[in-house]
Order: structure tokens, then C-alpha cells, then sequence
């Protein structure tokens, strides 16, 4: 019978290069059976990275906050205070080594964490991470994916803005969005749509929720 996953919850903003280093262990002792998987929930200070497609022209003000190149995919990105990251660290192998279901899946818990608060998140073709259409038309970006799989054991993961400070993102183009008065795209937030929930109370809904996709994807599997 396998372990259940480990849940950990950090109370203080984790430095970037702090959180790679402790994933990458993770990683390889969950490889060599020496570890549970999981799902690690925590806040970074303000912050820029860099994915494996990012686009240089993207890093707009290139001094304002620490950038850091990283190993998972997808472009550009901020992360600081206010903004859930769920980094996730499961072997892939024992339910199905398939990439792209577990991005989908990975979406799906942000569609379904989202719906516990009454906001409808959607993909979009051709855009990753999760968006929320607005009244005048306009489609914003609430959440973000982006993963690496070392030997289908995957890291990084998702973020999920609860209330960072949203003009943070105008120093990158996010995820190669370009956003602005004059485009379609932007970047909004749970408190920006009037959804004024605890940190503690994201967490609850994405535990639920991740119980809910990623049990039906170990039934799937089987």
C-alpha cells in the first residue's frame, strides 16, 4: 500500500534558491524510495523567474526584484507575498507517466479550488495557466502552471494569486501575456474579484480539491 502524501505548510517567505535546493533532494529521495511524496505550500519574496521558454525582450525592469532562472517550464513569472505556490512532488510512474494529463490535472485543481469560492477558472488554448473571464471581456490570469519531471518524479507546480500586490507582474510580461489598458489580458487576484479569504482558508480548498483530482487520477491509473 503506498504512503499518503505529505502535506508541509511554510510560515515565512521561502528565498527561491532555498526551495529548489530542498525539491531537488525531495525529488531524488522520493526516487529512491527513501521519501513520501508532497505537496509543499509556501510564499516566496517578491521575485522574478525565468522558465525554460522565457524570452529575454519579456524581462521588462530587470532590476527591480531578484530574477532567477529555472528548470521548470513555461516563461516568465512573479512570486511574492500573497500568492499560494504549491510545489508537488509526486512519482508519476505509479499512476501514469504521462505528462500532459498531469498538467491537465493539475489545471483541474485549480478549476475546482476556485469553483469552492464561486469563480469560474477556465483554460484557454494557446495560454497557460488558468483564466477568469471578466464582465467587459477582458480575460485575466489568476493562476499559474509551470513543471519539471526528473525520472517521472515531477517538482515545481502551480501558483494561485490570493492577494499579491498585482502591479508587481508589470516587470515581466507574464508567461509572454503581453498585458496592459490596451490589451485583452491581464492579472487579477481573489481579493481583486472581491474575494476576501485567509491564506488558511486557500489551503483548506486546495487540499479538498487536490484529493478530489488526483484520487480520481490514481483510480484512473489502476
Amino acid at each position: 500500500m503506498t504512503e499518503p502524501i505529505e502535506w508541509r505548510i511554510s510560515d515565512s517567505p521561502v528565498p527561491y534558491p532555498e526551495a529548489v535546493q530542498a525539491m531537488e533532494a525531495r525529488v531524488a529521495a522520493i526516487r529512491a524510495g527513501a521519501a513520501r511524496e508532497l505537496v509543499w505550500l509556501l510564499e516566496h519574496p517578491p521575485l522574478y523567474t525565468a522558465g525554460t521558454s522565457a524570452q529575454p525582450g519579456d524581462l521588462l525592469q530587470p532590476d527591480r526584484f531578484p530574477v532567477h532562472a529555472s528548470g521548470r517550464g513555461g516563461q516568465y513569472t512573479y512570486h511574492g507575498p500573497g500568492q499560494r505556490v504549491a510545489y508537488v512532488m509526486l512519482d508519476l510512474k505509479r499512476r501514469a507517466p504521462d505528462l500532459r494529463r498531469f498538467v491537465h490535472d493539475l489545471e483541474e485543481w485549480l478549476i475546482r479550488t476556485l469553483a469552492s469560492f464561486n469563480v469560474r477558472g477556465e483554460r484557454r488554448e494557446g495560454r497557460i495557466g488558468i483564466w477568469v473571464a471578466r464582465p467587459d471581456g477582458r480575460e485575466d490570469k489568476i493562476a499559474a502552471v509551470g513543471v519539471r519531471v526528473r525520472h517521472w518524479v515531477s517538482y515545481h507546480g502551480i501558483a494561485i494569486n490570493l492577494d499579491p500586490e498585482l502591479e508587481h507582474f508589470t516587470g515581466i510580461v507574464p508567461c509572454g501575456i503581453a498585458s496592459g489598458p490596451a490589451s485583452p489580458f491581464g492579472v487579477t487576484s481573489l481579493y481583486d474579484l472581491g474575494i476576501l479569504v485567509a491564506m488558511a482558508e486557500l489551503d483548506s480548498a486546495l487540499k479538498s480539491a487536490f484529493a478530489e483530482v488526483f484520487a480520481a487520477a490514481d483510480a484512473a491509473a489502476t
